[in-house]
């Protein structure tokens, strides 16, 4: 199984999205992937507020930031993955 290194979850529901998250962030640990972007959009900030929540307490997450301006900035989130 491929594993892009990006999820995206732009202009979906929290309730759409937030069931996404932790098995991409598994399936991205399990394929080696070391920093991955969750594209959640720009919009009121609801989606991006809950994806940093999520990301907070997972414990595959290493850390994590908005993107910088030729990354989408506030529109994705860089998560780097805790070592193996």
């Amino acid at each position: 199984m491929v594993v892009e290194a990006e999820l995206h979850i732009r202009r979906l529901k929290v309730e759409e999205a937030l069931p996404l998250i932790d098995p991409y962030l598994n399936a991205a640990f399990m394929a080696d992937l070391h920093v991955v972007r969750i594209v959640h959009g720009k919009g009121t900030g609801t989606l991006r507020k809950v994806v940093h929540e999520v990301l907070s307490k997972h414990p595959l997450v290493k850390s994590f930031r908005l993107g910088d301006y030729n990354e989408g900035s506030f529109g994705v989130t860089i998560v780097e993955l805790s070592n193996h």
